[in-house]
Formats: structure tokens, C-alpha cells, sequence
């Protein structure tokens, strides 16, 4: 299983946070985000992944 937290900045000028997880092998299913700043989308990328990691999930 795997867990994936991501930040990036779009087109619009706006940070989005990508969220995938999935089985590998399987097809994942994502969520994307997007935030009008770096320190909003950084703090609910962390939580997302403090929270992933709560359940067992393996930092890389």
C-alpha cells in the first residue's frame, strides 16, 4: 500500500496539494487541492501526512 502527498504550484498561480493512495499494481485514487498560499497548503499537507503516518503508513 502507499500514501502520497505532494505540492506544487498550478497554472493559476495557486499551491495545490495532490493526495494519492492506492495498492501497487492497482489503480490509486487521488485528491487535489488547491490553496491561495504555500503556508496553507503546507500545513494541510503535513497534517494529511502526519495523519498517513498515524495508520502505519512508511515515510520514503
Amino acid at each position: 500500500m502507499f500514501y502520497r502527498v505532494e505540492i506544487a504550484m498550478n497554472l493559476f498561480s495557486e499551491v495545490s496539494v495532490l493526495r494519492e493512495w492506492g495498492v501497487a499494481g492497482g489503480r490509486p485514487k487521488a485528491v487535489v487541492q488547491s490553496f491561495a498560499n504555500l503556508r496553507d497548503a503546507s500545513r494541510v499537507a503535513d497534517r494529511h501526512r502526519n495523519r498517513a503516518e498515524r495508520r502505519g503508513y512508511l515515510r520514503f
